[in-house]
């Protein structure tokens, strides 16, 4: 097969599909709308966020037969549409997974301790003690929403904290294990302490997390987002933030981003989640290491040639 790879990966990708015996062309610098128009001579498209492959763009390349997204998220994808057509679609949540995993803990205890906090006081003079005092994870019950790779991810690297880890998936049942009890989503209102996502975004998730949803808990809790800004709906939480409701939250993606997961707008909303002490933004780098970056298309190039190489058989 000819594939064309329009976003930047590591270079294992293309070295492994050639291995394989097929063409790669690699092309991260190409602009949106040259890439919409030049994929008449591929039969794969490999790539993480520059364009949106919608039910146009499948019907104007009935040639395409595969379609490769590096990363997790495929809400860029037309999937169905795409499947419908015979079109297979693959992404690999598994070569981030762990990066996504540690980050999540890292803004938990951050949020918890106060650390970017205080470190920002500190690096403006002030040396606040007991302003800073914070809460302990040891105890706490953690509340997963999502379980799979990211969410296990996250489940795992609890284990030696001490805290009670509880997990909802609409999709999926079964996982309970020694170190994450499997319950329904109503012990996840009246349980949690610390809620974080871990769901795509669908339809089904867009801004699930809003004012009726966050009313359902029967405790304060902290909120961490390292899934998509989407699945929150930022007026509500900032609302909540301000009622006392959510004790803080740390959030990775915004409501905001573009589809190619750049910032296009500011808002009243954004710009109280930007100075609220109990808040942490980072730059949706959750996911974003320098092992993910191989882990990343290591995994999309194994999936290829495996899937590939079994539709021959």
């Amino acid at each position: 097969m000819r594939f064309i790879v329009i976003d930047k990966v590591h270079e294992v990708l293309c070295e492994r599909l050639a291995e394989a015996g097929h063409e790669c062309d690699y092309m991260p610098d190409i602009k949106p709308d040259v890439a919409k128009n030049i994929l008449h001579g591929y039969e794969g498209l490999i790539l993480r966020s520059k364009i949106i492959v919608d039910k146009a763009l499948i019907d104007n390349n009935p040639q395409l037969c595969l379609i490769g997204r590096v990363g997790s998220g495929m809400e860029n994808i037309d999937v169905d549409y795409a499947q419908n057509k015979g079109i297979i679609c693959l992404n690999s949540p598994e070569g981030n997974r762990d990066s996504v995993g540690e980050h999540t803990v890292a803004l938990m205890l951050s949020l918890l301790h106060n650390v970017c906090l205080s470190h920002a006081q500190v690096r403006d003079g002030k040396w606040l003690r007991e302003e800073n005092r914070g809460f302990e994870l040891m105890g706490k019950v953690v509340g997963i929403i999502g379980y799979g790779n990211m969410g296990s991810a996250v489940a795992k690297r609890l284990r030696s904290f001490g805290v009670t880890v509880i997990a909802y998936d609409k999709y999926k049942t079964g996982f309970g294990n020694d170190y994450v009890q499997e319950v329904g989503l109503e012990q996840i209102f009246e349980h949690t302490d610390i809620l974080t996502l871990h769901v795509p975004l669908t339809q089904e998730t867009q801004y699930m997390v809003d004012g009726r949803f966050i009313k359902r808990f029967r405790k304060r809790f902290y909120l961490i987002n390292t899934s998509r800004g989407q699945v929150v709906k930022t007026s509500d939480l900032v609302k909540f933030l301000k009622k006392g409701k959510i004790y803080g939250a740390a959030l990775d993606v915004l409501e905001y981003e573009k589809h190619n997961f750049e910032l296009q707008a500011d808002s009243p909303d954004l710009a109280y989640l930007r100075t609220a002490p109990n808040v942490i933004l980072t730059p949706h780098i959750a996911g974003l290491t320098r092992q993910s970056y191989y882990k990343l298309s290591d995994v999309m190039a194994s999936k290829i040639i495996e899937t590939l190489s079994l539709s021959k058989s």
